[in-house]
């Protein structure tokens, strides 16, 4: 195996609690009420039965390739050069997404703190740290989520809890007022995101408790629905109707803080929250990305290329979209299908296939 290390099941759901929420908590309650308007706190509830679906399908490729990802057993699946095909996919799409995530993170950065920053500066500067984090290997990357997560979900938690005195739960009522229909249209982004549990593939050859990989990434995926019907709540009570045209709510919402004169301008702590968990959420799916590359390429190490890696994802980051305003139209309209076309489909046809192949050996063997 070209990774040597081993993180515990824990680690990997703590791992992909951010690379999950990092992104969706500052974009997805504005795009999801577009949709779902007061019923925006239903749509991550729906949109999560795509993180169980894909964690088990995920877990049971797993059962059946221990040692490989997705990358690896594709070939085992479909032959040679069909798996190949499938695993170059692969790594151009987490090129691709990683990109758009880089990109997320430099907008938000530019636009809210440096504004005389050069975006390539910003994108440059997190792809650096990124990448030697992940030259340390996945135990490092275990280690960083283990770290930062708590005390990130603490501050945020906080944050919310100050902001009590200023929600009115009459924001949400009428409740339900045109069916479920909203609800679950503004859960359709969601499920793009809730999607990415796919990385999981790439994590589970290295447990050193991989019979505990399913339960922790099912708690994982509760985790991240919980924080983000939490989320949809506040901005909902804080803001209500006026929730989809704003383009970072919970940095507008950290705003409205005002306790005593004394906590006010709260954004510096949304900038620690955003800046530790994009940390975790680019070095997870940068990782995936080397990991998969060398595997595709039959390396003997993937960290000889993390460099030159990087540098094509500062690359991609910067051509992905010419402003915000594209990005964010991507996100709200092309994104979910393409994210759940690779991250969903794929995978089942390949559980399928497998299963299929399974049972026929089985047959076969028994009529020797």
């Amino acid at each position: 195996m070209i990774e040597k290390g081993k993180i515990s099941a824990f680690q990997m759901g703590i791992m992909m609690y951010p690379s999950v929420l990092a992104t969706a908590l500052l974009l997805v309650p504005s795009i999801t009420a577009k949709h779902a308007e007061r019923d925006l706190w239903l749509s991550p509830i729906w949109a999560s039965s795509i993180g169980f679906l894909i964690v088990y399908i995920v877990y049971q490729l797993n059962k059946l390739y221990p040692k490989e990802s997705i990358v690896e057993y594709s070939q085992h699946i479909l032959g040679r050069i069909p798996g190949k095909l499938i695993g170059l996919i692969y790594l151009v799409f987490y090129l691709h997404i990683n990109g758009i995530i880089i990109r997320e993170y430099g907008e938000f950065v530019v636009s809210t703190t440096l504004l005389q920053t050069p975006m390539v500066m910003v994108l440059g500067s997190i792809v650096l740290v990124c990448a030697f984090a992940v030259r340390g290997g996945v135990e490092v990357l275990g280690r960083c989520a283990q770290f930062f997560m708590p005390g990130v979900t603490i501050l945020f938690l906080l944050l919310i809890v100050l902001l009590i005195p200023d929600l009115h739960p009459k924001n949400m009522f009428p409740m339900m007022e045109h069916g479920l229909k909203p609800s679950f249209l503004g859960s359709v982004v969601p499920q793009g995101w809730f999607s990415e549990f796919m990385l999981i593939s790439f994590l589970l050859p290295f447990l050193s408790d991989r019979e505990k990989g399913m339960k922790w990434g099912m708690i994982s995926v509760v985790a991240v629905m919980l924080l983000m019907v939490l989320t949809n709540f506040a901005i909902l009570f804080l803001f209500g109707g006026v929730t989809g045209v704003l383009v970072y709510p919970v940095i507008t919402a950290a705003r409205y803080i005002s306790l005593a004169d004394f906590f006010e301008h709260l954004e510096s702590i949304v900038m620690a929250i955003w800046v530790a968990s994009a940390f975790v959420k680019i070095s997870v799916f940068y990782y995936a990305l080397v990991l998969g590359t060398s595997q595709w390429l039959n390396l003997v190490s993937y960290r000889p290329i993390v460099f030159p890696v990087g540098f094509l994802l500062v690359l991609f980051s910067l051509w992905v979209a010419p402003n915000l305003q594209e990005l964010t139209h991507f996100l709200s309209t092309s994104d979910a299908p393409y994210l759940i076309s690779v991250q969903i489909v794929i995978p089942i046809l390949l559980l399928f296939i497998a299963f299929v192949r399974k049972k026929i050996q089985q047959k076969h063997e028994a009529n020797k």
